[in-house]
């Protein structure tokens, strides 16, 4: 049971007679308490002559999956089947971070029908999100009271990374269809594979010249190449206590997943087999031998639930399951957060092991430098200094990366997907991949 709105204005009414007969000399009290009766009765007359909500069977639908920052659509279908005419409320309910809306709507449900709720969902935060039961209330005709119960039902959705890199995948893969020949620029280099052979244009590098085949024709035959395939990306996410830091409006191991589902794009069309690797001290998401279209939808579908742990990560057992997944790396993507000296000791010490087996990118997020003011006050000239220290200290660090043959990739959370992504391709360029 419930009360509404109306009997707290039922029982304030009572008060004008209450006090017109204190000053006819009639005892206030009497006239108080039984107006307070009768409107206790009234409310629970009303109670008792809403329809149960008990009776109303709920069905939902609601997508299985939706990308963060995209508004969606849930629909729940509720069933009357008793004998009355259900009027009241239902609200969904949906954990906070849904986004559903605060108002909950009013409904009416003849006997043997029944009525849809659609409920917009603004998800603020990836993972699962669940909806465990739906609240009906039920008014009586008085609408003074009614009566209500929780109907458990269970709704799920996944929410996954938004994916908004993808804004630069397009430029990347027109540099990749000129790495493959796709157009009329071609390149040569160590390590690529013989593609095809076409007529010698002016311009063209002479020592392309298939001598054999320019004998067998009457035109010079050129050779032409394209960047190898078939190779192992290994991209591996720190979900340490580092990922958790905050950068720019997110953390860093939102930002990692989207330097990861770039990359991944990039090396999927380009023929490369790609493995995703999301470890702290334990494995928090793996995946592996998925290529093809396949591929993306099966990494967002294992990133979205991960969030980072306030542990120190075991370089040596992340580098022991980069080795499991693949006996034969081309290119390892690290994506870690290694800006001080003291926390990076374990990592730099664990890395020479991987690099003799494969080449190494380590892609950290950091912060966009801020502004310097005029005039700075005493608050701005610490963190000023504080800036300076750990930018310092994160030099010292990417040196060090450099002398463990490995590459130091940093920057913000928007450019530091793009930059990785470019690698990828100077890499493809130079025959190194």
């Amino acid at each position: 049971m419930y009360l509404t709105s109306r009997l707290p204005v039922l029982v304030a009414v009572g008060a004008v007679p209450v006090v017109l007969l204190s000053l006819a000399g009639t005892d206030a009290w009497l006239a108080a308490a039984g107006w307070i009766v009768l409107c206790v009765v009234l409310a629970l007359v009303d109670a008792a002559a809403a329809p149960d909500p008990r009776l109303v069977r709920v069905e939902r639908s609601a997508p299985v999956r939706a990308r963060l920052g995209e508004v969606v659509e849930v629909s729940t279908r509720l069933r009357n089947t008793g004998g009355r005419t259900f009027r009241g409320r239902v609200r969904d309910a949906w954990q906070p971070t849904a986004g559903a809306p605060p108002q909950h709507p009013s409904i009416v449900i003849p006997p043997g029908e029944s009525r849809v709720v659609r409920t917009p969902l603004a998800p603020r935060r990836r993972g699962e999100l669940r909806s465990m039961f739906v609240a009906l209330r039920s008014v009586g005709p008085l609408r003074l009271a009614g009566r209500q119960a929780r109907i458990d039902d269970v709704g799920a959705i996944r929410v996954l990374p938004p994916f908004t890199s993808r804004r630069h995948l397009p430029s990347r893969l027109a540099r990749l269809r000129e790495l493959d020949g796709a157009t009329s620029i071609q390149v040569r280099g160590p390590g690529t594979e013989f593609d095809s052979l076409r007529e010698y244009v002016r311009g063209d590098d002479v020592r392309s010249i298939d001598w054999r085949a320019t004998a067998r024709s009457s035109t010079t035959m050129l050779r032409t190449w394209r960047p190898e395939r078939d190779r192992h990306v290994v991209i591996v996410i720190d979900t340490g206590r580092t990922a958790a830091a905050r950068v720019g409006d997110g953390v860093r191991l939102d930002a990692a997943m989207e330097a990861a589902l770039l990359l991944a794009a990039l090396a999927q069309r380009a023929g490369d087999h790609v493995h995703l690797l999301m470890f702290d001290r334990v494995v928090r998401a793996r995946v592996t031998r998925h290529d093809g279209p396949g591929l993306l939808p099966a990494m967002v579908d294992a990133m979205a639930t991960v969030e980072a742990t306030l542990i120190d990560t075991d370089w040596d057992a992340a580098f022991a399951e980069v080795r499991a997944l693949t006996s034969r790396p081309s290119l390892v993507v690290l994506l870690t957060a290694q800006d001080s000296v003291e926390s990076s000791r374990g990592f730099l010490g664990s890395l020479p092991a991987l690099t003799a087996r494969a080449h190494v990118l380590v892609g950290t997020v950091a912060d966009a430098p801020a502004p310097t003011a005029e005039r700075p006050d005493v608050d701005e000239v610490y963190r000023e200094a504080a800036a300076a220290r750990a930018a310092a200290d994160a030099g010292r660090v990417a040196a060090a990366i450099g002398r463990a043959h490995a590459e130091a990739v940093t920057d913000t959370a928007d450019d530091l997907p793009p930059r990785i992504a470019d690698r990828y391709l100077a890499l493809k360029a130079a025959g190194r991949l």
